[in-house]
């Protein structure tokens, strides 16, 4: 009979041939490009160990614990499932004792945590067939690591970084009993959810390793003295960087299906730790200080002055408040002081500043504070959104993204996800279109009021100029740099809708989000931020469509590279590239010719220059080059700039479309987020002026007729032309020019 039934269970055992390469659920890391740990993602946190390379107290501290005869038994141990036998005759019941390391093994790989007569035999035999095949190190390995030890910690290694910050092998004798006598009750006896069973219970793991041999009296006593110091020391992220990391795991999600989450994957993204904190700096101060000029709304909540006197409850309370980014929640005390979960504030003078000036602060106000570089502020948490992109132009690598001023307020990505019209910063688009059909960047379009009929109560559209005031001709230059509203809607009815929407479809922008009528020239298209990026990318790095990335690399486990993302390349089909990478490389499509990218790049200097972006020359670099944007009610507020190395895009709006206010355009409310982002990059970012190509002119030209002149007086200038769209010379002059530049003379042209 008893080899009868051993036959019948035996079929129900699994095979353990494979167990010692079996795969531990590992989370999905992120990573930026610099190393800095973004994020994890996954049920079960785990550092796997070397089971033939633990710490000898780990070792010894396990087996007081759970199997004090592990090196000797043969996967069972007859003493402890004689004692569990005994519980059931004494009690009826079939309780959890009598289990080996070995039998734990099976229990956590292969069996239900069912308590049964059966599954304890199955149990047995499978321990016996683990110990037949596997050895002690192994099974000790694979217990070390599959082991649930609380708070998601699966395994010593992760237990040891979650609870203590460290490796397991830099803890001391007393935290490894601590991690060892959690086996018993995880989930209730760790030390975060009950630090009294956890230390009840290290002592007792103390007191068998002192039985056991492992410690001596004064090794015992010293352990038990030590002060336990554990507390949540979890995946701690080294970059702020939520939206990105939400980008890596849906990308990882939709390539690796769930396997994403427990294979260990290391997803390395183009993110630089430098650039990202410049942009998360750049976009909360600037979204901050349009809020101040709004004015402070008042408290965001009040406590009873019966509450005031208990520093400690006080403390308590305001630890429950949501915290928002970098603003801290804090009560104001009776004495004029302001108290936070982390202390005693002292506003000063700040506490009456302009923001608040209007406000009557009472003891028992709640307010955010934010730190300045001269001490803590008065703040409030902004309703007004934004966001902030930058990349490299010529392969489309993200290098810092922000998709909102806080992920934890909202998770919505408006780098990604906020279709806005983009205004004035969508004109280089029509002005391409208009190269393409022979227009120059001294061309000449009448800046003066025009009507073209239209579905309105008088039956026209009159456009205006943001200013209200009409410049008369203009050259195409010009105009682009003060951002004229008129010369664009009257370029674009020249050149023709149908055309135009055509050719920008080449810059990367959807067909269905482009109108087909003249508000086109007035930027009443709906992009995203880095679909705008993406579109000036072309113009910065001389006429390539580049698709934006941000995983670079996916690494398994071992950091072994699983996947690569192609070398991009930005220049013509014969160019040179390196053999043995040709299988990784992406040539980017030439979508603008070289000539018209280097003319409109020009032209865009021209608005830091002397245009509407005239602020930003307080950076000091001749080689940036933008473009303002601002939409009707001053509903979005955009500035897109670049030099050939790098390209941002900032856009400042409402979620919930509104009017940011009077005088809130892009050169106000977004250009001062690019300009903090830029003077924290610009020290390390070389000079970028892009080449000059083939087939470009520089021609003196009559500044008011926009065509070739002998002439050098102070009504001339040089401008750029393509070989094949030269200017006609004035009717007044019959001889060419013969003072034309070289290309190389372009810095000393404008």
């Amino acid at each position: 009979m008893a080899v009868g039934g051993y036959l019948l269970l035996e079929r129900d055992l699994p095979a353990v041939d494979q167990l010692a390469q079996s795969r531990l659920a590992q989370p999905l890391r992120i990573y930026s490009l610099d190393g800095l740990r973004i994020a994890e993602f996954g049920d079960q946190r785990r550092v796997p160990l070397d089971g033939g390379a633990l710490p000898e107290h780990l070792v010894q501290a396990i087996l007081a614990a759970e199997d004090a005869n592990f090196f000797e038994h043969p996967g069972f141990d007859t003493g402890g499932l004689a004692r569990a036998a005994w519980q059931l005759l004494r009690t009826g019941k079939m309780r959890q004792g009598g289990s080996t390391i070995t039998m734990q093994v099976a229990r956590n790989f292969y069996l239900s945590r069912e308590k049964s007569f059966r599954r304890k035999a199955l149990e047995i035999l499978l321990a016996i067939r683990i110990e037949q095949n596997l050895s002690k190190d192994q099974i000790l390995g694979l217990y070390v690591n599959k082991i649930f030890l609380g708070n998601r910690a699966y395994g010593f290694g992760a237990a040891a970084e979650l609870y203590y910050g460290r490796p397991v092998d830099q803890l001391d004798v007393a935290e490894m009993a601590l991690l060892a006598g959690l086996p018993k009750a995880p989930s209730r006896d760790n030390p975060l959810v009950n630090r009294q069973r956890a230390l009840e219970r290290r002592d007792y793991v103390l007191g068998r390793m002192h039985a056991l041999g492992y410690l001596d009296a004064d090794g015992y006593r010293r352990a038990l003295a030590h002060v336990d110091t554990a507390g949540h020391h979890g995946f701690a992220p080294q970059l702020e960087a939520d939206h990105v990391a939400e980008m890596a795991r849906a990308w990882m999600l939709e390539r690796y299906g769930d396997a994403a989450y427990e294979n260990g994957y290391q997803v390395i993204t183009t993110i630089l730790g430098t650039q990202q904190r410049a942009a998360n700096q750049a976009l909360r101060s600037g979204l901050r200080a349009y809020d101040r000029r709004r004015g402070f709304r008042g408290p965001i909540g009040r406590l009873p002055d019966t509450e005031l006197d208990d520093q400690a409850q006080l403390q308590a309370r305001l630890r429950a408040l949501p915290t928002a980014a970098d603003l801290l929640p804090a009560v104001r005390l009776s004495s004029g002081q302001y108290l936070s979960a982390a202390g005693p504030i002292d506003l000063g003078d700040r506490s009456a500043d302009r923001f608040g000036a209007h406000w009557q602060p009472r003891s028992g106000d709640v307010v955010y504070l934010s730190q300045a570089a001269d001490g803590w502020r008065l703040a409030q948490l902004p309703q007004v959104e934004g966001a902030f992109v930058a990349l490299r132009p010529g392969t489309g690598a993200i290098t810092a993204l922000v998709g909102g001023y806080d992920f934890n307020r909202s998770r919505f990505n408006r780098v990604l996800q906020a279709q806005r019209q983009p205004g004035s910063t969508f004109k280089p688009f029509i002005y391409a279109a208009a190269l393409a059909t022979g227009y120059t960047a001294a061309s000449i379009i009448n800046d003066a009021p025009v009507a073209f009929p239209a579905e309105t109560p008088d039956g026209y559209w009159r456009p205006e100029n943001y200013t209200g005031r009409f410049y008369g001709p203009t050259r195409l230059r010009e105009a682009l740099a003060q951002s004229r509203n008129l010369v664009s809607v009257r370029l674009l009815n020249a050149v023709g809708v149908d055309f135009t929407r055509r050719y920008c479809l080449r810059f990367g922008f959807a067909a269905e989000r482009l109108p087909a009528n003249l508000s086109l020239a007035l930027g009443t298209a709906s992009v995203t931020p880095l679909e705008l990026a993406a579109g000036y990318a072309v113009i910065a790095n001389g006429g390539f469509r580049v698709d934006p990335y941000v995983v670079e690399r996916v690494l398994d486990s071992q950091g072994r590279v699983l996947w690569q993302a192609p070398q991009v390349v930005s220049c013509e089909a014969d160019c040179a590239v390196d053999p043995a990478a040709t299988d990784a490389v992406t040539h980017a499509p030439r979508v603008l010719p070289a000539t018209d990218a280097y003319i409109l790049n020009s032209m865009l200097r021209d608005v830091i220059d002397h245009g509407t972006a005239v602020r930003a020359k307080s950076l000091g670099r001749a080689d940036l080059a933008g473009k303002t944007g601002t939409t009707n009610d001053e509903r979005d507020a955009w500035f897109a700039g670049f030099n050939s190395h790098l390209l941002a895009t900032a856009w400042v709006g409402f979620d919930q479309p509104q009017s940011l206010g009077k005088g809130e355009t892009g050169a106000r409310a977004a250009l001062p987020i690019w300009m903090d982002f830029m003077s924290a990059i610009l020290p390390e970012l070389p000079v970028g002026y892009p080449p000059a190509p083939a087939g470009l002119v520089a021609l003196r030209i009559d500044r008011h007729s926009g065509q070739r002149t002998v002439d050098s007086g102070p009504d001339t200038l040089f401008e750029w032309f393509s070989a094949d769209r030269l200017p006609a010379i004035l009717a007044t002059q019959t001889s060419a020019p013969d003072d034309t530049p070289t290309p190389a003379q372009e810095s000393n042209l404008f």
